[in-house]
């Protein structure tokens, strides 16, 4: 499982990765989590509002953090 965070780096962006590797380690799932910060490889999968999260490039969420929960009850 590919699992990408884009972003620039901002704190929500931050938190976002975070709870991504929470989640993944409380699934117990095998990820590669993957920081995107290029703004144009970012607009290129149709992304113009940050932070956003991928997973086996199919865009999940944009522009909110989610929760472990959430990100979790997806994988």
């Amino acid at each position: 499982m590919k699992i990408q965070i884009l972003g620039t780096g901002c704190p929500k962006c931050r938190q976002l990765e975070a709870n991504a590797r929470e989640a993944v380690s409380a699934k117990g799932v095998e990820a590669e989590i993957e920081k995107v910060t290029d703004i144009d490889e970012i607009m290129e999968m149709g992304v113009m509002m940050t932070p956003a999260l991928v997973i086996d490039g199919d865009v999940r969420s944009v522009g909110k953090v989610l929760t472990v929960e959430q990100i979790a009850a997806q994988l």
